[in-house]
């Protein structure tokens, strides 16, 4: 095995965890930030639109970054610039 190629194994090992992590990450915040909000929803229903308002942001605002994560995971498995630094520096 090659340089190039133990680049696409670590390539694709870190694609996964960037994948699994940056999607529980996110999960886990939409759901607490709709629990919280649903809750402040039941104490308060006069601010509803106010807070559907805020929470439809916050989601989107973290949603993003799981979004990053899966445009990183892609650039890690089909145009990875360290294949080209390894076969450049091996000669090829």
């Amino acid at each position: 095995m090659d340089a190039s190629t133990w680049i696409e194994i670590a390539s694709i090992i870190m694609a996964g965890l960037t994948i699994t992590i940056g999607s529980i990450a996110p999960a886990l915040a939409e759901g607490r930030a709709a629990s919280q909000a649903l809750a402040s929803i039941a104490q308060q229903p006069d601010i509803a639109p106010t807070i559907t308002r805020t929470l439809f942001v916050s989601l989107a605002m973290i949603e993003s970054t799981a979004i990053y994560c899966f445009v990183v995971a892609m650039i890690l498995i089909f145009a990875n610039p360290f294949v080209e630094t390894a076969a450049t520096a091996a000669g090829g």
